[in-house]
């Protein structure tokens, strides 16, 4: 099995991403007609892969290096089968709820024996913050949110961020109610790359990155709460509030429960690299690559790049973020590769996932 460069830096025996932080929105409408087709995505903690049954392919082969990340999307197949859709989002985290840890005793009783001792681990947790609130990542947001949040900003205003209001006015409200001193000082402390790196990201995923992480956070705020309706950001809302609020991410709607619950058997679920799927010789039509290369060296990543236009089908669609460190289509595929840069402007445009700075839709050319 071929390893990938960031394996052998980062640490995947803990639930890193406890829910996902990209917009499946953005990301199934950048994918584009995959009907009966052949998907790859990375998994993270599966929401978007999940997302991605809604675009009715005929499988999705769902790849991750962590046994913590595959077994929370082990744990929501087993929780769409066995659960309602208010039931679901209980768990979840999404809405307040006083029997999580009954609703994870239904569903592990449902999993793998593997799988139900690694979340009966996590029960406490889960019954207080949800499936979606027991990674590293959302550990953090709770910390800001419990702790400093209220040193700047009272109860009252982080409600008003949600107030339904038109771009002129959410402009008004950022520069005079938000955007003030003490939130900036709190940014620049608190999204650091010191403090990212160890209660956040791994520290392993800022090796490519130039630049300050506080800076590039204080610029997507603007986004999240200016440039797109906050009101309908359920990402923003769990940063702040602790829950989704009356949003919810793609595979979490009730719209989609049961599309996605009747296409469980088409995920194909694989712990090892992408590069390990490029060698078996398999092909797919469209890959949700995350923001992995982002943790790559360039080096590394023109060699990853080339590797997987060799398991592209004509006309695949890549489609991927990055954060701070840029990463488009080496110079050497231009040629094999062409931008959609349409489609690319309109889906920035209403990311909800505000942290990354560039979305990027690329196809294969035939």
């Amino acid at each position: 099995m071929r390893s990938s460069e960031i394996e052998k830096k980062a640490d995947f025996d803990h639930i890193r991403y406890a829910q996902l932080w990209e917009d499946a929105d953005v990301l199934t409408s950048a994918l584009g007609n995959c009907a009966d087709q052949t998907l790859v995505s990375i998994c993270s903690a599966g929401d978007n892969a999940l997302a991605m049954l809604t675009l009715d392919p005929a499988r999705v082969v769902v790849l991750d290096l962590s046994p913590a990340q595959i077994a929370c999307l082990k744990l929501r197949i087993a929780a769409y089968k066995v659960l309602s859709h208010s039931e679901f989002i209980e768990l979840t985290g999404s809405r307040p709820s006083n029997r999580r840890g009954a609703l994870l005793a239904r569903v592990t009783d449902a999993t793998d024996t593997e799988t139900q001792r690694f979340w009966q681990a996590l029960s406490p947790d889960v019954e207080k913050y949800g499936i979606g609130g027991v990674g590293k990542f959302e550990r953090y947001f709770r910390i800001f949110r419990t702790w400093l949040l209220p040193l700047v900003h009272s109860r009252q205003t982080i409600d008003e961020v949600f107030t339904p209001r038109a771009a002129e006015a959410r402009q008004t409200f950022f520069d005079t109610r938000f955007n003030t001193v003490r939130w900036r000082l709190l940014l620049n402390i608190f999204f650091s790359r010191f403090v990212m790196g160890r209660m956040g990201r791994d520290s392993a995923f800022f090796d490519h990155v130039d630049g300050s992480p506080a800076q590039h956070v204080a610029q997507r705020i603007h986004h999240a709460g200016v440039s797109t309706d906050p009101s309908q950001n359920p990402y923003l809302h769990w940063i702040l509030k602790g829950n989704h609020g009356e949003a919810l991410p793609l595979a979490w709607r009730a719209e989609h429960f049961e599309t996605i619950r009747s296409r469980l058997d088409r995920l194909d679920i694989r712990l090892g690299s992408l590069e390990a799927f490029v060698s078996t010789g398999e092909k797919a039509r469209g890959f949700n690559l995350s923001d992995i290369f982002e943790y790559m060296s360039p080096e590394t990543f023109n060699q990853v790049y080339g590797a997987i236009l060799t398991a592209a089908e004509p006309d695949a669609r890549l489609v991927y973020w990055n954060m701070m460190a840029p990463r488009r289509v080496p110079p050497e595929y231009r040629d094999n590769v062409k931008t959609l840069t349409e489609i690319e402007t309109r889906q920035k445009a209403c990311d909800m996932a505000f942290f990354y700075s560039d979305f990027i839709v690329e196809e294969v050319v035939s």
